[in-house]
């Protein structure tokens, strides 16, 4: 299970930027494709309809950044300004960083809960409630997107889902910083699947340079 929420945050980022960069480059496409005056081809990207692409789009954007605060929670790229808490004596540091990511649980969670409550009465409790076969009665369907005209609380499930997440992140990183000590940082000079070298002395690299030179000039018999 923690193998899964491990990457949680990258498949869907992944999955979401990928898509939606395939959604606005058709759609682009087509916006100028459908100016040619080319006989029935221009007659047929007109009858093609792709004024979803751009509000689907939004959406996805908006999911990828609440997913996206979590996954920074848990790799430590989330921008801190740190520097009283640096200068405060070591069991201090501890007790301030404890603080932090304890508020920082509580926000996302009451964050989470909020926005749950929001979702279920914008139409949530609609749909679960036909889904089960229950009677609905009063209850209120729900608004729908302009374009796509998909139940507004599918696309606002992002804030608890997101906010959850969160929540669980600093969870996370609260337990293990209460085992070891330390918070998770990352190295913004770092790209993943590329190797790290380690940096030559100059004068390492001068000897070596001189050595490469003077072996080579050797096998060619001397300078001439």
């Amino acid at each position: 299970m923690m193998n899964i929420l491990d990457h949680l945050e990258e498949w869907i980022i992944t999955f979401l930027i990928g898509a939606a960069t395939v959604i606005i480059f058709c759609a682009v496409i087509h916006r100028y494709a459908s100016g040619l005056p080319i006989p029935g081809l221009q007659d047929w990207l007109i009858s093609l309809h792709f004024s979803w692409a751009q509000e689907l789009c939004i959406y996805m954007f908006v999911w990828m950044a609440k997913f996206g605060a979590a996954y920074g929670v848990r790799s430590g790229i989330h921008v801190g300004v740190d520097v009283l808490v640096n200068r405060l004596p070591d069991e201090w540091r501890k007790k301030a960083v404890v603080v932090t990511l304890v508020g920082g649980a509580i926000f996302t969670g009451i964050v989470g809960t909020l926005g749950a409550r929001f979702v279920w009465e914008n139409g949530m409790h609609y749909a679960v409630f036909t889904l089960l076969g229950m009677n609905v009665g009063d209850v209120p369907q729900g608004p729908t997107t302009p374009d796509l005209e998909w139940p507004t609380w599918v696309v606002y499930s992002a804030v608890p889902l997101g906010s959850y997440l969160m929540c669980f992140r600093f969870l996370q990183v609260l337990w293990g910083f209460i085992r070891r000590g330390e918070l998770p940082r990352h190295d913004h000079a770092h790209v993943e699947g590329i190797e790290e070298e380690t940096p030559v002395d100059s004068s390492e690299a001068l000897e070596e340079y001189g050595e490469h030179n003077f072996g080579h000039q050797g096998n060619n018999g001397g300078v001439k």
